[in-house]
This record gives C-alpha cells, structure tokens and sequence, in this order.
C-alpha cells in the first residue's frame, strides 16, 4: 500500500494521476495546507522541507522497513522505477525522461506557482508590477519551451508517454487564469487535449483530500490573513538541542 500524504494541488495530483495510470492501490492521509499540517512533527519526519506531497510504501520492494519518499519528482520516479512503467531504465530513454522531470521541478512549478503568488498578493503589499510582468512572462515562455518540445514528438520524452508528461501537466490545467491563449501553442494543446481525455488523468486530477473542494479566495478576510501569515515569508525552523554533533 501507498500512502499519499496529501492535498489538492498540482503536486500533489501529479502523484495520484501516476498511481491511477499504474493501478496501484493507495491511501490517502490529508495534509490540509492551509490548516498547518504540514508543520506537524510527524509529518517532518517524512517531509523535513515541510511540503507535501510525500508518500509512505509500506510494502517496498525486497521487504523491509516502509519507505517514505519526499518531493513530487522523486516520488514518480520511485514509483515509476518500481513499477517497471513510465520511466525506462536504459541510460539513454532514462535520463531523456529524468530532464524533463527535472525540469519540470526546477522551472514549470516555482515560476508558475511564483506567477500564482503575485497575482493573488493583497493590495497592501505594495507595487508588484514587476513581480506580475515577470512571472507572467516566464509562465508564457514555458509554454513555449513545451510547445517548440512537442512539434515534431508526440510527448515531451519521445514517442512514449511517461512520468515526464504526467509530472508537467496539472500546472498546466489553468491555463486560462494564467493568461496564457492555447491557440498560440498549438503543439502543446495537441498533447494537452491528449492527456486529459485519459481516463487515469481524469480520475488522478479529481482526487481530494475528503470533503468539499476549497476555494481560498471565499474564506472569511481574518482566516486568509492568518493563512498568509502561516504560509508566507516562512524562516528557518529552529534545530533540536541533543543532535549527533556539538555545534561550533
């Protein structure tokens, strides 16, 4: 069994369209975000970075202890690796597929989640004119680096579907408020329109993490602001006295 310590979000849904694509039986363990779960010291102790997703396989390969395994790219290839699917293990179709996934963690998800940001700080933050043009245009010029990728091959690693397309396309789901007109990337909406009619996307983008969806932008003024102040301008945690070596 797969545990899934997650939430909603693009991370965490490029986790569960892999396991639905793979048919692996997996549970899911709600980190609920805007709650501070992610904080909890059990949690840390899969995910020190203090961000989901993260997954416990309880049943690795060869026995033994679980395993727990942080970072969404990581994870896909753990599991991909272990399946036997979606990620081939010779050096040449291997590391075309690891650059993309790479990638992917590296460029796709902090500039469009940093577009996301900006666009939604308050008014109080002051001009963020900048900021806005910035990420908007890098979030345009992604698109293109994945359209230029899929003019002349069906997916983004070659001729085969993989955890490369899987990891790259729930940023991509909202497109329209991220300003972007798929008409001006045709190849990439080709790929895209591609991907979400699989069954296994579909059911993978539409896991939750128990109740109602949330929409943040309806919640009452004092739980945004308090949600603000949990999830913005974060610093470093404090280390526990008692570690393995004496600090200088």
């Amino acid at each position: 069994m797969i545990d899934v310590h997650y939430w909603p979000t693009p991370n965490g849904k490029k986790v569960t369209i892999l396991l639905e694509e793979l048919g692996v039986p997996y549970r899911i363990v709600p980190i609920h975000i805007g709650r501070g779960d992610q904080f909890e010291g059990d949690f840390l102790k899969i995910s020190p970075n203090n961000r989901m997703p993260a997954i416990v396989d309880t049943e690795p390969t060869g026995g033994g202890e679980p395993i727990s395994v942080f970072e969404s790219g990581a994870i896909m290839m753990y599991l991909a690796e272990k399946a036997g699917r979606f990620w081939p293990q010779d050096v040449r179709g291997k590391y075309e597929v690891a650059q993309w996934v790479i990638w992917q963690m590296a460029n796709q998800g902090p500039k469009f989640g940093e577009r996301g940001h900006f666009a939604r700080a308050p008014e109080s933050a002051g001009d963020l004119t900048y900021a806005k043009r910035r990420f908007a245009d890098e979030a345009h010029r992604i698109y293109g680096v994945m359209n230029n990728r899929l003019y002349d091959r069906r997916y983004l690693a070659g001729d085969d579907y993989s955890i490369a397309d899987m990891i790259s396309l729930p940023w991509t789901v909202s497109w329209e408020l991220q300003g972007i007109d798929l008409n001006e990337f045709p190849y990439f909406k080709r790929w895209f329109d591609e991907l979400m009619a699989r069954p296994a996307v579909q059911k993978g983008l539409a896991v939750t993490a128990g109740g109602p969806a949330e929409d943040p932008a309806k919640l009452p003024p004092e739980e945004q602001e308090r949600r603000r102040k949990l999830l913005y301008n974060q610093r470093a945690r404090p280390a526990p006295t008692g570690g393995l070596l004496t600090p200088a």
